[in-house]
């Protein structure tokens, strides 16, 4: 038997999972010196009433010693484990991961793969591991799928406090001031590979910002095959700006909208709005 593992990142809280078969290790907020397991200790309302009591809020990755007696428990019988991480350059989660494989009493059935996203087209790689593993696909098949998946994914970010990136290690400094100093909107596009976000663009209006990202989309070659996912911060206004024009752009294409949980409010601030394409292999 294949046993899937991930982390919030995939907008699962552990009971949501459960009910799929999936094992989550929730990521953490620190507030105050208090630590919150992601959906689990503190729901989004919370953390924002907190945000605007003008509290610092941090995210961590999951407790190494949580994965650690996961990965026993479920391979004490000689089932293999996925465990299907964040991307590696936005969090550490994959490096803990790696930690706790190395760490367990059965290293050799267990496969650690770095997603290289976040949310929807993550949620979505674990979706289909669960399905294929559930048809008797072996790991290897499982892995496959995921690297070559992730060849086909494309996600942007529309922040409104840039505070909250820079205060994560995310962007660079310098790059920060451009949306402040300006009072433009900054437009964030993942880095290759995962490896942090980088700068895609400016605008000077929400209207203009959504058709730059879906522009970039199409002229990336991006179709209606995609899967695109919009979630948010509490902007569902930006979010189903983002929706009309991707229907508009992209006929018959499926578009999904999440609300973000506390640890990428945390990450991304209040307001924030990350758009996402995925085609699975």
């Amino acid at each position: 038997m294949i046993h899937i593992i991930s982390d919030s990142s995939t907008l699962y809280s552990i009971e949501s999972a459960k009910k799929k078969g999936l094992s989550i290790v929730p990521l953490n907020i620190t507030v105050d010196a208090q630590t919150y397991r992601d959906f689990e200790d503190i729901t989004s309302t919370q953390l924002l009433t907190m945000i605007e009591e003008h509290k610092i809020p941090k995210t961590s990755q999951p407790s190494l010693g949580e994965k650690i007696d996961l990965y026993n428990e479920l391979t004490k019988d000689g089932d293999e484990v996925i465990d299907i991480a964040m991307a590696s350059g936005l969090s550490g989660t994959y490096q803990t991961a790696m930690m706790a494989k190395n760490s367990c009493d059965n290293p050799d059935l267990v496969h650690v793969v770095d997603s290289q996203t976040l949310c929807g087209p993550h949620r979505l790689m674990v979706d289909t591991a669960l399905e294929m593993a559930s048809n008797g696909a072996t790991a290897k098949d499982i892995v496959m799928m995921i690297v070559q998946s992730r060849m086909q994914e494309e996600s942007y970010l529309v922040p409104v406090d840039f505070q909250f990136l820079v205060r994560g290690g995310r962007i660079k400094g310098l790059a920060a001031t451009l949306g402040g100093a300006l009072k433009l909107i900054p437009i964030l596009k993942k880095g290759v590979d995962g490896m942090g976000l980088d700068k895609f663009g400016v605008s000077r209006t929400y209207k203009k910002a959504v058709n730059m990202v879906v522009e970039d989309f199409k002229n990336n070659g991006f179709d209606s095959n995609y899967t695109f996912y919009i979630s948010h911060a509490f902007n569902e206004e930006l979010a189903m700006m983002f929706e009309k024009k991707i229907n508009e752009t992209f006929d018959g294409a499926k578009v999904v909208i999440y609300p973000l949980s506390p640890a990428f409010i945390t990450q991304g601030g209040p307001g924030c709005v990350a758009v996402q394409a995925i085609k699975m292999a």
